[in-house]
C-alpha cells in the first residue's frame, strides 16, 4: 500500500503549534476538517475515538513517533494525514522521548484489514532513520509530500 493512495496532501502540519497530547489531536483532526475529509459534526467523534484510544496505551512507538489512530463511521474509505512537530509533543512514548513526527490515521469500522495494512506500511516507513529525519527537517507542505511519494516509491 502506498500511503500518498490515503494522504490527504491539503491537511499536512509542517510546524504544529500545539503543545500536548490532546491539543495536537485537536489540530490534526482541525485541519482534516479544513481540507474537506471530515464534517464540523464529526470532529468531536473521532477526536473522542482517538483518546479513547490512546487510553489504551500511547500511540507513541518510540523514535520520535506516534500513529494516533481510530476506526469511525464518518469516514468512507482511510484517511491519513501527516504532522511534525519541530519542538517535540510529549506523547507518554514507549521509549519516554518526545514526538516530532505524527502520522493520523482514521478508518471506516467495515475496512478492519485495510487499517491493518495501512499501520504496518506507516510504521515500515517510520522505521526509516533518514524518512524521520527528512520529515523532522521539512518545513513544507510540498517538501512532506515529496519525501512520503520518494519513500512509497522505494519501498512500494
Amino acid at each position: 500500500m502506498n500511503l500518498c493512495e490515503f494522504a490527504v496532501k491539503e491537511a499536512i502540519i509542517p510546524s504544529l503549534s500545539a503543545t500536548d497530547k490532546e491539543g495536537v489531536i485537536r489540530e490534526m483532526i482541525g485541519s482534516l476538517h479544513k481540507s474537506g475529509c471530515i464534517t464540523p459534526a464529526d470532529q468531536d467523534g473521532i477526536i473522542a475515538a482517538i483518546l479513547r484510544r490512546e487510553e489504551l496505551g500511547s500511540t507513541g512507538i518510540g523514535r520520535g513517533v506516534a500513529i494516533p489512530h481510530t476506526k469511525h463511521g464518518s469516514v468512507s474509505r482511510s484517511t491519513l494525514m501527516l504532522a511534525v512537530a519541530p519542538q517535540g509533543i510529549d506523547f507518554a512514548s514507549l521509549d519516554g522521548d518526545p514526538v516530532h513526527v505524527l502520522v493520523l490515521l482514521v478508518s471506516p469500522p467495515e475496512q478492519p484489514g485495510d487499517h491493518l495494512r495501512l499501520l504496518e506500511t506507516i510504521t515500515r516507513h517510520l522505521n526509516d532513520d533518514d524518512f524521520r529525519r527528512f520529515l523532522r527537517q521539512s518545513r513544507t507542505i510540498d517538501d512532506i509530500w515529496e519525501i512520503l511519494r520518494e519513500m512509497d516509491a522505494r519501498l512500494g
